[in-house]
């Protein structure tokens, strides 16, 4: 419930910082690791870090103690900052000294708050710059490791630069215009690269203002945040979005004029919905942790200013943002194609990771002389825009053909919910079969329709037989796995799936 103006932010990031380097951290310890939801207070820590040149490592509090563990292991994490509050909930169990940074206020000494206050309102930029050596920082010097989400696999620790997120806050501040009376809702994570790029380092590094709420699916909280703040800006995965069209009023997004979806593809209809309640049009985005994380966006409709081309499409997810090159190769040769030619899609620019943190193996297969390979299949059609039609990991070949399961599971949603996507009910992932190779499962919430009639809804519209799933293959849960950055456990999905299949045949 904190507010902080810029003086008070640098102020107790100053002091803060004094109490760590006394206090907490050793000379030599380069990588911190934090465990704290977005807010003023965790803003703060990782301010204090950065101006102490270290690296921080914002956490994913939504995994198990053993992918947290695995993850500190990593990085070589001696001490995790974090507070009582989040460990009475999580109950983790961790390999790293863990501190608790409430019990270092009673440590603040008269000489903190007179340092951090000279520093924060007397001493000029360029000298405090000098004095805290930031000026020896260089541009490829890593200010984060953020750790992949873990839907396809063990997480990987992704280095990211000053340089990478710099760049990407001018490309963010080029396209949006941001403007002074700017209020950012921060809801996404601080582990989450759009979180930290944009919610966290784009306020702390431009004029705008943050508001911060800890848990984005609780949209009565965001309603409210968004109301009493004035919100403007809104980064979200459709996951979120959906939360909000039921539950927030027109009054609480009145401001709102920008709002960018990633993660996921962004339903048509949500964004009719969105339009339709709120007055304004959500815009799709696409990025990756290893691209720090934009890459390309739509610019909404009142901040594309009187341009001579089109700045936005629908069903894309934009041109390149400033700095930023994209090309797509045949799947098969790896050959450059041209214009409307679906392939896998190819990204280059300052934004591109520095690296897999400790795997070289891991770096030298996705980013091959400073392109970097998405593994994501896309087209680039005459205007420039991109349109994501697949992803490498969520295909199936059977019977010789590439099975697109994004393609399956938007038609299922689709005719699940009659076209009004509210909240998704059916994910498709696969299981290996000794006949075809691969098979097709459908993890689904209870819904209205029966199977063999949603099977030949299916088939009326124009999938071909081997895209639909048999009658057996679908199975009911309580719950599709969601990750804690609103994308789909991916992971968790297929290990469920391969449960109720191994089940099934028991």
């Amino acid at each position: 419930g904190g507010d902080l103006t810029g003086g008070a932010l640098l102020m107790r990031s100053l002091i803060l910082r004094r109490l760590l380097r006394r206090e907490v951290l050793e000379a030599d310890e380069q990588f911190v690791g934090l465990l704290l939801p977005p807010g003023t207070g965790p803003a703060v820590v990782n301010m204090a870090l950065a101006l102490d040149r270290r690296v921080a490592v914002n956490l994913n509090y939504t995994v198990s103690s053993e992918v947290l563990n695995a993850c500190t292991q990593q990085c070589g994490i001696r001490r995790i900052l974090t507070s009582r509050k989040v460990m009475e909930k999580m109950n983790f169990e961790l390999d790293a000294e863990v501190v608790y940074l409430e019990d270092l206020r009673d440590k603040i000494k008269l000489t903190d708050k007179l340092a951090g206050m000279i520093g924060s309102y007397l001493v000029p930029a360029a000298c405090l710059d000098r004095l805290l050596q930031l000026h020896k920082i260089k541009s490829d010097d890593i200010l984060t490791v953020i750790f992949t989400s873990g839907s396809t696999g063990v997480p990987k620790g992704v280095m990211l630069t000053h340089g990478n997120i710099g760049s990407n806050i001018e490309a963010i501040d080029q396209v949006v215009k941001l403007r002074n009376d700017d209020v950012v809702l921060g809801v996404l994570p601080f582990f989450h690269s759009f979180g930290f790029t944009v919610t966290l380092w784009t306020v702390m590094t431009t004029n705008v203002k943050g508001a911060y709420h800890f848990n984005p699916l609780d949209a009565k909280q965001v309603g409210k945040l968004s109301e009493k703040h004035g919100g403007t800006i809104l980064l979200a995965t459709p996951t979120f979005l959906r939360t909000y069209l039921r539950r927030c009023t027109p009054e609480q997004f009145a401001k709102l004029d920008v709002i960018v979806t990633g993660a996921e593809k962004l339903p048509l209809d949500l964004a009719d919905g969105f339009e339709e309640k709120f007055g304004i049009r959500p815009v799709e985005g696409y990025g990756a942790t290893e691209l720090s994380p934009l890459a390309s966006v739509n610019v909404p409709r009142n901040r594309s200013g009187e341009n001579f081309q089109v700045d936005c499409k629908d069903g894309t997810v934009g041109r390149p943002v400033p700095g930023v090159v994209a090309r797509v190769t045949d799947l098969d040769s790896g050959e450059e194609l041209g214009t409307n030619e679906p392939g896998m899609l190819w990204i280059k620019g300052a934004n591109v990771m520095k690296g897999y943190f400790g795997r070289e193996d891991l770096t030298s297969e996705v980013i091959q002389d400073g392109w970097y390979h998405t593994g994501d299949v896309a087209l680039i059609d005459d205007d420039g825009f991109i349109q994501i039609t697949g992803r490498m990991s969520r295909f199936s070949k059977i019977g010789g053909e590439m099975i697109p399961h994004i393609q399956i599971e938007e038609t299922l949603n689709s005719l699940i919910t009659g076209g009004e996507e509210e909240e998704l009910l059916a994910a498709v992932t696969a299981v290996p079969d000794a006949k075809k190779g691969e098979r097709l499962i459908v993890l689904h919430r209870p819904f209205q329709q029966s199977i063999q009639e949603l099977c030949q809804q299916l088939s009326q519209e124009g999938l071909p037989n081997l895209y639909i799933p048999n009658p057996d293959s679908f199975f009911e849960v309580d719950e599709i796995p969601i990750l804690g950055t609103g994308k789909l456990d991916l992971g968790a999905i297929k290990e469920k799936a391969a449960e109720m299949v191994a089940a099934a045949n028991d």
